[in-house]
């Protein structure tokens, strides 16, 4: 299993004001974000789940709640914790063979919000994060990370965003 944090920021790194994204819709990351996540287990916040129940993402979701203990979807588990997250992860990933890869291993992503990346910024093994130019005032950020323990592995450029896959490095990097 690999954990990847998926989101789009701004130069500022917010990624949301009033629950939505701080910028005007952008349909190319959207869809880039949809076919990414399609068939994969993700990992998303109580608030973030409630936001998305008419259109959720993933083929399985796990609901990261210390104030719920069951969702009336049937794709969702709740957990509470990132421990107990990435256990229920990884036993849906073992399920999962047909889903698709990196590097063998079955992708769980992580969709947010804010503190629930925070939490799991120093579990991931990638990120994959659409660069929005410019700044935007925003009530939620992405966290920061050192960027001399990652390395962009690929970029794509699209008209109002970048595409960036960061990797881990590991020791020998």
């Amino acid at each position: 299993m690999q954990l990847v944090s998926v989101a789009a920021i701004a130069e500022n790194r917010a990624i949301g004001k009033d629950g939505e994204v701080p910028w005007p819709h952008i349909e190319a990351d959207v869809r880039q974000y949809r076919e990414r996540v399609a068939g994969s287990p993700v990992i998303l916040g109580r608030r973030t789940f409630d936001s998305m129940r008419d259109d959720l993402p993933g083929a399985r979701q796990i609901v990261v709640s210390r104030s719920v203990d069951a969702v009336d979807v049937p794709t969702a588990v709740v957990a509470d914790g990132v421990d107990s997250a990435i256990e229920r992860a990884e036993e849906i990933a073992g399920e999962n063979d047909t889903a698709d890869t990196i590097d063998g291993d079955v992708p769980v992503y992580v969709l947010g919000g804010g503190a629930i990346y925070e939490l799991f910024q120093p579990r991931l093994d990638r990120m994959v994060l659409s660069h929005v130019k410019g700044s935007y005032d925003g009530d939620t950020f992405y966290p920061a990370w050192d960027e001399a323990e990652w390395t962009v592995a690929e970029e794509t450029a699209f008209d109002r965003f970048t595409l960036r896959e960061w990797i881990r490095r590991g020791d020998g990097a």
